[in-house]
């Protein structure tokens, strides 16, 4: 099993597991995380924007072009931003943390 670690954004952190394979969308999901994805994973909004830990940042694989634009629509942008429905986990990730945005709303979940 993979762990994760999300910050939300109060402050909290809510630790996670997955199996390898699952994307860093749908855990946060499952762990009640505000990450809408109301694409469903096909890079055509940006509702499910984390802020990855500098010191993970460097070893997920780079974000496309698509991703980097899909980014410019998000909220709360940062220098370590990614769309969670592009991190697919690995065993290289174990451990990672992110943060939601405070812009995060999970509106489907309302």
């Amino acid at each position: 099993m993979i762990q994760v670690n999300f910050i939300t954004a109060s402050g909290d952190k809510v630790t996670a597991e997955a199996e390898e394979g699952f994307s860093l969308l749908e855990v946060g999901q499952a762990a009640g995380m505000p990450l809408e994805g109301t694409c469903e994973g096909q890079m055509a909004c940006s509702t499910c924007h984390v802020i990855v830990d500098p010191e993970w940042f460097a070893r997920l694989p780079e974000a496309g072009e698509e991703e980097e634009d899909m980014l410019d629509l998000a909220a709360g942008v940062q220098r370590t931003s990614r769309l969670s429905c592009q991190i697919a986990l690995t065993g290289d990730l174990d451990g990672l943390e992110v943060r939601i945005p405070a812009e995060s709303h999970d509106l489907q979940g309302v």
